[in-house]
């Protein structure tokens, strides 16, 4: 069995503070985020249907476990306002071990979800 941590996190950015905490407090409801942290508006230059965008954008940090990240994506695009939302994963290579472990219990499927 490895040791290796399960947890993962997912970006993705929307356009307001409000959708920000939606998205959030959405996917933490639902056992897809132990966490959300909602950084303040960042500035990002896009190019988007042929032209190049500059737009303050609310940057989201999901804490979430490797097993959770199909459903949480799978949400998180439904759910989004953009056509196309960004969704990266990042594999977690280390941390505190409690903490870790926070992340994996407090995004295990609720009753409901199973």
């Amino acid at each position: 069995m490895s040791d290796a941590p399960t947890a993962r996190v997912v970006l993705t950015t929307t356009d307001s503070a409000d959708e920000a905490e939606r998205l959030a407090r959405l996917l933490v409801d639902a056992h897809l985020a132990a966490c959300v942290q909602i950084g303040a508006p960042v500035r990002s230059v896009f190019r988007w249907e042929g032209a190049v965008s500059v737009e303050p954008e609310w940057q989201l940090w999901i804490k979430t476990d490797a097993a959770r990240v199909d459903d949480l994506t799978a949400r998180l695009v439904a759910e989004h306002t953009y056509d196309v939302p960004e969704v990266l994963v990042l594999p977690v290579v280390g941390g505190h071990g409690p903490y870790l472990g926070w992340v994996t219990e407090e995004t295990e499927p609720a009753e409901l979800d199973r």
